[in-house]
């Protein structure tokens, strides 16, 4: 007679998954072909890199939305950790950003001879903070109002109103990218323009990338939420999002004021 075991625990015992070698291997080849496309070569090995990590990462959140919803894999327990484990990749990305305004602060407070013993370096025309920055501000600031909004309205069970302002939010945040892209078109200077042009483009490139995922993360919020996947008292997928956010939004507050304002008069 067979003796079957079943666990008795609330942990989420994941099953094997090839998602993470297959993200692995497409990291690899899209940073192998930004770094051919830089030198000169064709971008289509960076291009081939990014069109796995998006089927791969399509397949992947496939089968968390399955594990989630469908399953009832994400126990009270579960939940518990996830959000502990978020608030803690949240605080990595604290110390990433850190590590850039120490560079910045490092030449900024401080200039050496070889960049003119001033900043803005000499030969550096800065942009003005208070044109495409401080319109990007008042947008981001707004997309985080919208946000608290709609997990409010989701909260108190009003379903139009939480993925109606959820929308705006995903719109105001494609808004962001599109004027971040105007703004580095329009720069009068390039990354390769001194420890200035290094500094500003990969804070705020890096951030503008945090946008664009934080952007990518809530677009799948909103199609769960119009497919009914999250309920009043569930729905750790869109706090993680919603964290994510408010983060971005605190960091973009910080660039402005440090980078734009102090750091470009």
């Amino acid at each position: 007679m067979k003796n079957t075991f079943i666990h008795q625990h609330p942990f989420h015992m994941v099953d094997r998954s090839p998602w993470p070698l297959g993200a692995a291997i497409g990291a690899m080849v899209t940073t192998a072909g930004l770094v051919s496309w830089f030198q000169g070569d064709s971008i289509n090995t960076a291009a081939l890199g990014i069109l796995t990590l998006i089927i791969i990462m399509t397949l992947w959140w496939r089968d968390v939305v399955r594990e989630a919803t469908f399953l009832g894999m994400h126990t009270s327990f579960v939940v518990r950790g996830l959000k502990i484990g978020f608030i803690l990749f949240v605080v990595s990305e604290i110390m990433f950003f850190f590590s850039f305004f120490w560079a910045f602060f490092h030449s900024a407070l401080s200039p050496t001879a070889e960049i003119g013993m001033s900043w803005p370096p000499q030969g550096i025309n800065s942009i003005n903070p208070w044109g495409v920055p401080l319109l990007n501000t008042a947008v981001l600031l707004s997309s985080g109002a919208s946000l608290t909004w709609s997990h409010h309205s989701l909260r108190e069970g009003e379903g139009s109103e939480a993925w109606s302002s959820l929308l705006i939010t995903v719109l105001l945040g494609l808004w962001f990218t599109s004027l971040q892209a105007y703004e580095y078109w329009e720069a009068s200077f390039t990354i390769a323009d001194s420890v200035y042009g290094s500094v500003f483009f990969v804070a705020t490139g890096f951030h503008g990338l945090h946008v664009i995922v934080g952007t990518t993360f809530l677009c799948i919020c909103l199609l769960r939420l119009v497919r009914g996947h999250f309920s009043l008292n569930h729905h750790v997928g869109y706090e993680c999002a919603i964290w994510y956010w408010h983060f971005v939004d605190v960091v973009w507050i910080f660039l402005f004021i440090c980078i734009y304002w102090w750091g470009g008069a």
